[in-house]
């Protein structure tokens, strides 16, 4: 009698859990670990085949995990679930719009395709790194109160100088105009969302991504990268670990703003209404329009100098190492060259986008048209231009050939003409106009103040003469917080005050916007202010330390910078609350004519139930019967007359 054999059980598969499946924080993390172990093994691979010891090492695993560890994250938290799905041969799916739109406070937390809901991802996240930047700025106020070491060390304070500068220009500046434009530029051109709304989204989380990896130096072995903001070689090749999270955290925000600028640039040139030609276009969308080039031809420079960085960190390129080889072929002007082509015009990437903002706020709070409106888009186009012919002033004393500094002086001087044409245009949109002084416009004409007397002192740094004079003392940091703070953030305060009703549906308390504009006017100035004095008497900036004869002027500043850093609570209180429980905002509360205010407050999904038909200028008020823009169909709007044929501003 022979046995029947029983049957093997197949081994099922276990699934894993839908949380761990579906995109979101949880794969997020699971990826995070993922990249890690990939990272790990990659490295021990890579020595093992090319014969290195010892194997683990931790600085090769640091770098490598560096690069893979956000890569993963950005694949875990969903970002690229279409294209990979595609990529491997998925069958056709119809697009649901499932990652369309907020239904719900949530929807703000995972990666969303609506250019306002990224814009408002980007305002937030921004804002966030505005406060860290500014507590760090706190902490430098604190040690230079009085003169003596009192509670760092001059490598921590290297360290918070460092990071300070870097979180606020490269995460807050830059990418809170980004955030402002997704938000409202679609909008005002007519069009029913981005150009590439997945790029979008993407370009979005790379900020956080190396948000956190700048401040993630502070945890590495020998502190934070200490080499300033411009991370100058070779003493950005020669420093601690933490250096590499500058390098590599600048890559992803420089990727990130990149990927968002190719997608304005397309969106402007490809989705405008129809009947909006270049020249009915809102001078925001010029700011941006500009803007973008200047990213797109620029950003590849800072891009290229901190991969040479990585590249002498990592593999020994020698770049910049001048005592390498029999013949010194390292060269450490070359990175200076190189990231200055990139950060000169990166100054005005900081600043195109609060012009086209104050353009806005000055034409609806003056009910006036723009004043020469082609010549304001001209000066933007030309600052674009010119913008690549003045890097060397930053070089002045670098040891550079003395003839290269007469012509960088004199592009430095020129340069200042098209900003100078926008000042007096907006001088002359205010003249005898009916102005409405609500907090918008406060800080668009603190802006003006501020930022004119940070352009002065500018057209000073460019003579060579005083420029060496002055090279590396506290007249510098007085000269580039009046430019960034008094006028990239007075023009951000200004948008956001602006365009809040549009972004929340909520109305602001007015109030609180005035108190918190004249607490940070009066502050901004009594603490950058006497910057200058101390500057031109010899103090020099980066030090922890300073002679005694500056110890009163440093208190009242040091005094004087908490006040200004306390102002800014008025507004996050007013934001949070007004957001939360203030009056409905009706949809074009301020009267303008641009398109984003002729939609509900906050805007449908798709922005327009009836896409629009651009008939006039964007800034014709006063005008009898002048419209921007109406919805109908072209052939529709045809027989509108007058109205049609309505100038376009000059």
């Amino acid at each position: 009698m022979t046995a029947i054999a029983e049957p093997v059980p197949k081994r099922t598969r276990v699934p894993l859990p839908a949380k761990l499946r579906a995109p979101g924080w949880y794969r997020a993390a699971l990826f995070d670990v993922i990249g890690f172990a990939f990272g790990f093994a990659l490295t021990c691979v890579i020595r093992i085949a090319m014969r290195q010891h010892p194997v683990v090492d931790p600085h090769a695993i640091t770098i490598v995990c560096l690069i893979t560890v956000p890569i993963f994250f950005l694949i875990g938290i969903g970002t690229c679930d279409y294209w990979f799905y595609w990529m491997f041969g998925g069958p056709t799916r119809p697009e649901n719009h499932d990652q369309h739109g907020a239904h719900n406070w949530r929807d703000y937390f995972k990666v969303n395709t609506d250019h306002k809901v990224i814009g408002i991802q980007y305002v937030v996240t921004s804002f966030f790194f505005l406060l860290v930047g500014g507590m760090l700025a706190m902490l430098i106020r604190a040690q230079l109160a009085k003169p003596g070491m009192n509670f760092v060390t001059p490598e921590e304070y290297n360290g918070l100088f460092s990071v300070h500068a870097t979180i606020l220009i490269f995460l807050f500046v830059i990418p809170v105009f980004a955030g402002m434009a997704n938000f409202v530029l679609p909008l005002m051109i007519g069009a029913p969302d981005m150009a590439f709304p997945r790029l979008n989204a993407l370009s979005y989380w790379m900020l956080p991504a190396g948000g956190i990896m700048l401040l993630m130096s502070f945890l590495a072995p020998g502190g934070s990268f200490a080499s300033g903001w411009t991370a100058y070689a070779p003493l950005s090749t020669t420093m601690p670990i933490g250096q590499l999270f500058f390098t590599l955290g600048i890559q992803f925000a420089g990727f990130s703003s990149i990927a968002t600028a190719l997608n304005f640039l397309v969106t402007i040139i490809t989705m405008r209404a129809p009947g909006m030609s270049f020249f009915r276009l809102p001078l925001l969308v010029w700011a941006n329009f500009s803007t973008s080039l200047l990213v797109v031809i620029a950003t590849p420079f800072i891009a290229a100098s901190q991969f040479m960085v990585l590249l002498d960190v990592a593999l020994h390129f020698n770049f910049f190492n001048a005592f390498v080889g029999s013949h010194n072929n390292g060269n450490v002007l070359l990175y200076q060259n190189v990231f200055w082509f990139y950060s000169h015009p990166a100054v005005y990437i900081m600043i195109l986008p609060g012009f086209g903002i104050i353009s806005e706020v000055i034409a609806v709070k003056s009910r006036k048209p723009i004043f020469g409106y082609r010549m304001m888009a001209f000066s933007l186009l030309a600052i674009v231009v010119l913008g690549f012919t003045v890097w060397a002033h930053h070089m002045f004393v670098s040891g550079m050939p003395a003839w290269i500094r007469v012509p960088m002086m004199v592009t430095t001087c020129i340069i200042a003409l098209p900003t100078g044409i926008k000042v007096f245009s907006w001088l002359a949109t205010l003249w005898r106009g009916v102005i409405h002084l609500d907090t918008s416009m406060l800080f668009a004409l603190g802006f003006l103040t501020t930022f004119s007397l940070g352009g002065i002192s500018g057209i000073m740094l460019a003579m060579i003469p005083f420029d060496i004079h002055v090279s590396q003392t506290y007249f510098i940091v007085a000269h580039i917080h009046y430019v960034l703070y008094g006028g990239s953030l007075f023009t951000i305060f200004a948008g956001v005050y602006y365009w809040f009703p549009k972004m929340t549906g909520r109305m602001y308390d007015d109030r609180l916007g005035k108190l918190h504009f004249w607490s940070t006017f009066i502050f901004f100035n009594l603490t950058f202010g006497p910057m200058h004095i101390i500057g031109i008497e010899g103090m020099p900036r980066r030090v922890a330390d300073y002679a005694q004869k500056f110890a009163d002027w440093n208190l009242f500043i040091s005094i004087m910078s908490w006040g200004l850093g306390l102002s800014t609570l008025f507004f996050i209180y007013n934001i949070i609350s007004s957001w939360r429980g203030g009056p409905r905002a009706a949809a074009n509360p301020w009267r303008g004519l641009t398109l984003e205010w002729q939609v509900s407050s906050p805007p449908p999904i798709f922005n327009f139930d009836t896409l629009p038909t651009v008939v006039g200028g964007p800034y014709e008020y006063g005008v009898p019967g002048a419209v921007h823009g109406i919805f109908k169909s072209p052939a529709e709007a045809k027989p509108a007359g007058t109205i049609a044929t309505s100038p376009t501003p000059e």
